[in-house]
């Protein structure tokens, strides 16, 4: 049974399950020929990943993008090379005199924008080659620090050597090396045994959707039903409505003069036609004084804002 499909479905991945491996689930489900994920998820983590159909995938980038949350376990005491459990132990450490205001104190330390070491085993790329298939292959690499902010970080409970926190971060933040790190300061080692994202963007675990809802709702033909609209990810965006000179303007992928006062601080926006139809993501160019049109959608496909 084929549809055609526009829109981004909440979808609680579950453990042991690739991000990919949740994308061709759905492709195979669907029929639908353009679905991408946005944010990647370890096969260990479960939680809020947004799969994006149609012409939602050209607004994934914006999601991927958008802050965080996660509900992480750590076990203290071992340090693995991969930084979770499904890694090879390394070392041991002893826990018994570690306390709880001592952990609380460690993760002051990491809170707000910091410097941080992704993980050797990790989907990043070094001369075209992932990080993880170098390690693999025996070939030393040494990852080079990222800038990631730490917006919130709390510890929810301790029971040694497993303790739980709830991380709030920006993109790109790796909760294995935090794990790792946490483990380092602590001077006792540390790996994450155990990830649930609870946010990506606008999408909470509590509207997520599990993979035999999914199919029951495509069974019943109830999908779309489940899907937000696409431009869902960019409800925190200025909006602009433009007439249907501009309009045909945006179609053509002219940029547009607009009153310069309107400026919003992320230099995006998201423009609408006097139909109320989401028809594109302008962004501005300051030497120009312009709004370019980055991203352009079919209006009769894009959906009204809600």
């Amino acid at each position: 049974m084929k549809m055609s499909i526009d829109g981004i479905l909440n979808v609680n991945k579950p453990e042991d399950k690739t991000s990919f491996n949740a994308v061709a689930w759905l492709k195979r489900l669907t029929g639908e020929k353009h679905v991408g994920h946005a944010g990647t998820l370890d096969p260990i983590a479960t939680g809020v990943l947004p799969i994006c159909f149609g012409q939602a995938t050209r607004v994934a980038r914006f999601l991927t993008e958008s802050s965080k949350t996660y509900l992480a376990q750590i076990e203290l005491g071992v340090t693995t090379d991969t930084f979770d459990r499904q890694g090879k132990i390394i070392e041991r450490g002893d826990t018994s005199s570690i306390t709880v205001p001592q952990i609380e104190e460690a993760l002051t330390a990491f809170q707000g924008v910091i410097q941080q070491v992704p993980p050797v085993y990790s989907a990043l790329k070094h001369q075209g080659r992932r990080y993880y298939e170098l390690a693999r292959a025996g070939i030393p690499i040494k990852p080079k620090p990222r800038q990631v902010e730490i917006v919130n970080l709390e510890l929810i409970s301790c029971q040694l050597p497993l303790i739980i926190i709830n991380v709030e971060c920006s993109k790109g933040t790796y909760i294995r090396s935090l794990a790792h790190d946490l483990g380092q300061c602590l001077r006792c080692g540390a790996h994450l045994k155990n990830l649930v994202r609870l946010r990506c963007g606008p999408f909470h675990i509590e509207d997520a959707l599990y993979l035999p809802q999914i199919e029951d709702a495509f069974q019943k033909g109830t999908l779309e039903e489940f899907l937000h609209p696409l431009d869902s990810p960019l409800s925190n965006w200025e909006t602009i409505i433009v007439d249907k000179r501009n309009e045909l303007a945006i179609k053509n992928g002219c940029s547009l003069s607009l009153d310069e006062t309107f400026l919003p601080p992320e230099k995006n926006c998201r423009a609408y036609n006097l139909d109320g139809y989401f028809i594109a993501v302008l962004h501005f160019i300051p030497e120009k004084k312009l709004w370019h049109p980055e991203r352009v959608f079919h209006p009769s496909r894009a959906g009204r804002p809600e």
